[in-house]
């Protein structure tokens, strides 16, 4: 099992003429900057990039975009690809069928998050470049989030699937935070093209200033 921290490729050998996963111009543009020149987003820059919709603007600090190039090149050469080590040995889910079909999962209910069987809640463990109030967690769904794919767009999620989303991350982010919930959370999915884990629906919930407690209910596992 090749954790965090376990890397058989040194990120300083990466070749980036030849990643794990493509690199856009901005990854390029981060992978050529120094730590201390980086900007961190702030909640405002987040509140901005995803009312815009543009998410291919969150990047992670330099040096943690190198480690995860090596970690993913580890990954890789280790479990065969991302998505087969975040099903064995993150999320413990088993498919059912092997590959190379995609992914899929027996689950409770057609409408995603709405059984606590069929979803968990984990930190992400390579998080943006964020500063240091904003946590980051991903919401892995077994039931199938439906996307514009099927009608021929990007791979944003549907007017159904945003509005079932937002009525889950309310419930179970924004009231337990109580008074202000509303203003300390945020939610995306990434685009299908922008997903370095695909096949397995995730969606990224941002929380700021989020008590540790309320960490820990969310992360509780009910799905195993």
């Amino acid at each position: 099992m090749a954790e965090k921290d376990d890397l058989i490729v040194n990120p300083d050998e990466i070749d980036y003429n030849d990643p794990p996963f493509p690199l856009t111009a901005i990854d390029r543009e981060i992978l050529a900057t120094k730590d201390e020149d980086y900007h961190c987003i702030t909640w405002e820059d987040l509140k901005e990039i995803i009312a815009n919709n543009t998410l291919e603007l969150l990047k992670r600090l330099p040096s943690d975009l190198r480690k995860y190039l090596a970690w993913s090149h580890t990954i890789k050469r280790v479990h065969g690809g991302i998505t087969p080590y975040v099903l064995s040995h993150r999320l413990f889910w088993t498919p059912l069928h092997p590959p190379p079909s995609p992914p899929t999962f027996p689950h409770q209910s057609s409408t995603p998050f709405s059984d606590p069987r069929d979803y968990a809640i984990l930190p992400n463990d390579w998080p943006y470049g964020f500063t240091t109030d904003i946590m980051h967690l991903l919401v892995w769904s077994k039931t199938p989030i439906a996307t514009d794919l099927e009608s021929g767009g990007g791979g944003d999620v549907t007017a159904e699937s945003r509005g079932v989303i937002e009525g889950f991350v309310r419930r179970t982010f924004v009231v337990p935070l109580g008074e202000g919930g509303e203003g300390r959370v945020l939610w995306f999915k990434n685009w299908v093209s922008l997903q370095s884990v695909r096949g397995v629906d995730h969606v990224h919930v941002l929380v700021r200033d989020a008590p540790r407690e309320l960490v820990e209910r969310w992360t509780e596992r009910k799905d195993l």
